[in-house]
């Protein structure tokens, strides 16, 4: 079963709480509505609470990323759509969580504070967010000026650091002077074996397994994936200036 589906009788809200929860409760209620609840799957999801807040929170804060006249561009929700392997059948109400995020009065501030409180000792997780955002962002085959600082500020709002920041951007977002020490989060004067250290530990935490055991959905492991390679490119990169083996 998807994860859509296992949203099936889920109080969604309950389990989040806060502005995010508000979200999830209109995916929840429509599944409350229109399918048989079973109380062993509803234990079941909420098992699913850490992969239903940060799917969740993809959905709201990349709604408030939306044009300002508050309507969300078709391509958004698809690039979602492809993130997140959402059925036909699960389509409309994933729009309608779109809608509810963009026009709630809630600001995107408060969907990020939620978050960086639910992950704080995840930091990994909170990056893998915001390359979520990154990649709708660039569904439309460039990211804006404007959102680059809107991503900016998500990345401050879970206090995340430059390397940190960094990685999170990926290939998505092409910053001045874009240094691979930094993506590695580490000192130019390193030894060689002290970079390549950096590099093993930054790809046991940021590796495919590792997404899916700290709550991410299995549809969206492929976002890990795609950072790792940001990091991979960043140590080609810096084994090609020191000519290491």
């Amino acid at each position: 079963m998807s994860f859509w589906g296992k949203l099936g009788g889920a109080a969604g809200g309950w389990m989040l709480g806060g502005p995010l929860g508000a979200i999830a409760g209109v995916l929840a209620g429509h599944y409350l509505v229109d399918r048989e609840v079973d109380p062993e799957q509803v234990a079941a999801e909420e098992r699913d609470a850490r992969s239903l807040a940060f799917t969740i929170g993809v959905i709201a804060l990349s709604a408030k990323m939306a044009k300002a006249d508050g309507v969300v561009a078709p391509v958004e929700v698809e690039a979602f759509r492809k993130v997140f392997a959402i059925e036909d059948k699960d389509l409309e109400e994933v729009q309608e969580a779109f809608d509810r995020a963009t026009y709630d009065v809630a600001g995107f501030e408060s969907y990020a504070r939620q978050l960086h409180g639910l992950f704080k000792d995840e930091p990994a997780t909170l990056e893998d967010v915001l390359h979520s955002l990154a990649h709708i962002a660039a569904a439309d085959g460039a990211i804006h000026e404007a959102e680059v600082r809107y991503l900016s500020e998500v990345g401050r709002q879970f206090h995340l650091d430059k390397a940190s920041l960094r990685r999170a951007f990926g290939r998505y977002v092409r910053l001045p002077a874009d240094d691979p020490y930094e993506v590695l989060g580490a000192d130019p004067r390193a030894s060689d074996d002290e970079l390549k250290r950096r590099h093993r530990a930054l790809v046991a935490e940021n590796h495919p397994d590792r997404a899916t055991a700290r709550g991410l959905p299995p549809e969206a492991v492929h976002i890990a994936t795609s950072k790792l390679a940001s990091i991979n490119a960043a140590w080609d990169a810096i084994r090609a200036e020191r000519a290491m083996a």
